[in-house]
């Protein structure tokens, strides 16, 4: 398997104030856009094989602004599903349900369109992505590029890692940074995460 790297999408009002940002499509702050902006020296360092992206106008604009070509746009890589806690911060579901965690404790059901995902089915779709990957990997010489969303992405690293999607709790993931996942003796590692330009 080639490098994958994890590209955060950049800040929208959302994630500054922490509210929890499944299906709602928030767009991108000015600053958001240029977090995207500084990550394009670090993506043209490196030869892109395929990019991936979620549908969200969020991610989407992310991957334009930093250069991305032929992007893939899939739906497995979209948002954790938060049902009945989108738009929600964590401070607010604590006050209802302390010691609440979502890698662990999941949501509550929200619509019928957005029932919600328990932290299991998140790693289904986690699984399912990284099959893709795999797949794109053996198709080219270049790296694989995925642009989505930090508690996705965070599960995600924890599939490739062998954890279970709980695991996801251990990577803190900031918005419009990039993170790179590789090997070292045929066994994934991170080579690099939450990075951003020096300057």
């Amino acid at each position: 398997m080639g490098d994958l790297f994890l590209v955060r999408h950049g800040e929208t009002e959302w994630s500054r104030s922490g509210r929890h940002t499944g299906w709602s499509d928030v767009p991108l702050t000015e600053r958001g856009r240029e977090e995207a902006r500084r990550l394009v020296p670090l993506i043209r360092s490196h030869r892109i094989g395929a990019a991936f992206c979620s549908p969200s106008q969020r991610a989407r604009e992310t991957a334009e602004l930093i250069g991305l070509q032929d992007v893939r746009i899939d739906v497995d890589l979209r948002e954790w599903d938060y049902g009945g806690y989108e738009g929600i911060t964590t401070v607010q579901i604590q006050r209802e349900r302390p010691g609440w965690f979502l890698f662990t404790d999941g949501v509550v059901p929200g619509p019928p369109e957005h029932p919600g995902e328990s932290p299991g089915q998140v790693g289904e779709r986690a699984d399912r992505m990284l099959a893709k990957v795999d797949a794109a990997s053996a198709n080219t010489e270049g790296c694989v590029v995925l642009v989505a969303h930090g508690h996705f992405l965070r599960v995600l690293t924890a599939r490739r890692l062998g954890l279970p999607p709980s695991g996801g709790a251990l990577f803190q993931l900031a918005t419009g940074t990039v993170c790179r996942l590789g090997t070292e003796h045929g066994r994934p590692v991170i080579a690099g995460w939450n990075v951003r330009p020096s300057s």
